[in-house]
């Protein structure tokens, strides 16, 4: 079977004592688990040009790079391949953890109790850190997130939402950036962030630069146009769940809180803190996001008109459907229309 290996630790040359005083250490850790192996090697890839780039210009090296983890070896992607990582216990002080995408299970936290340990103990000890991805879930088991606006990927909102009620989860962020702490959307939006992170520990023009040479797009803020909103159902809150069905079911109609309140029978400001609380917006953002994703579709594979999908996910004016629209996915119902749907474009 063909095997890949990555290196324990990248040499960035020889360094005399004020270089070493200067430069800063950046650990990109392994997960134990089936950690995303293009945010370990994207990551040093970028993070290593930015440093080739800086000193190009004159300056002394600014990054020190480590691929660390408590196992000797961590086979991915089913044994295609195999991350050799530096013992982590050997890296005592670093300024900044890169923390890649982990996908959760039910044994993650246990099979990572060290990691969590090492990195809470570093950012108490000055260390910020960059989780991608789903490796929000490692990184909100450390506990440093409470009480912080987070992102992740818009697939697993619902699913950490659960499992950290006490975490302001944004997926509609791209990057989110608090006391240290930085975060980032989904899949391979994990280069935005690492341009993001090149600008802060470098400069602008050394981002710039690494932009350009990978080719990913700078400030970038939003992942709200590749989202698909399904709901948030696994609450366990039936009278919400019902109001949930009956606005999905109803998309061409004006609904409001009252009519539902009164419906299924709970009063106003009640009804309003259960939708709330179950599923992180209120009945009307609910039925705005559930109307605009209907309407996406529309968009997406059929020949209608703005007009046309605009009344039939219940809206009858324009400038309030665009406003809503805007919100929801950051572009206009035209620009979405046009970056989507080809057929439409010819």
């Amino acid at each position: 079977m063909l095997k890949k290996y990555i290196p324990l630790t990248f040499s960035l040359g020889r360094r005399n004592q004020d270089e070493a005083k200067a430069m800063k250490h950046v650990t990109i850790v392994v997960p134990e688990g089936n950690a995303v192996i293009a945010c370990i090697t994207g990551s040093f890839h970028i993070m290593s040009t930015a440093n080739a780039y800086w000193q190009k210009m004159g300056n002394k090296p600014r990054v020190e790079i480590c691929i660390a983890g408590f196992m000797k070896e961590l086979k991915l992607d089913s044994g295609f391949l195999s991350v050799f990582p530096k013992n982590i216990e050997e890296v005592k002080k670093t300024d900044l953890i890169i923390l890649p995408a982990a996908p959760y299970t039910d044994h993650l936290f246990d099979d990572n109790k060290n990691l969590i340990s090492w990195m809470t103990a570093q950012y108490k000890n000055g260390a910020e850190i960059a989780s991608m991805c789903s490796g929000a879930f490692l990184l909100a088991s450390t506990g440093l997130l409470e009480g912080k606006t987070c992102s992740t990927h818009w697939e697993v909102a619902e699913n950490f939402r659960l499992l950290f009620p006490e975490v302001h989860l944004q997926t509609d962020q791209l990057i989110t950036d608090e006391n240290g702490i930085y975060t980032n959307g989904g899949a391979y939006s994990f280069l935005n962030l690492m341009i993001y992170l090149v600008e802060k520990y470098f400069d602008r023009q050394t981002a710039i630069y690494c932009s350009k040479s990978f080719q990913i797009e700078m400030d970038r803020n939003s992942q709200s146009e590749f989202a698909i909103f399904t709901g948030q159902k696994r609450h366990g809150d039936e009278i919400v769940i019902k109001a949930q069905e009956y606005i999905e079911a109803n998309l061409e109609e004006k609904i409001s809180i009252e009519y539902l309140s009164s419906k299924f029978a709970v009063g106003r400001r009640n009804f309003d803190r259960r939708f709330i609380k179950a599923t992180g917006n209120t009945p009307i953002e609910y039925a705005q996001r559930v109307k605009i994703e209907s309407a996406k579709k529309a968009l997406e594979s059929t020949r209608k008109t703005i007009n046309e999908v605009m009344y039939e996910v219940g809206y009858s004016d324009v400038k309030a459907f665009r406003e809503v629209f805007r919100k929801i996915t950051g572009m206009s119902p035209l620009e979405y229309k046009g970056k989507y749907n080809k057929e439409a474009v010819v």
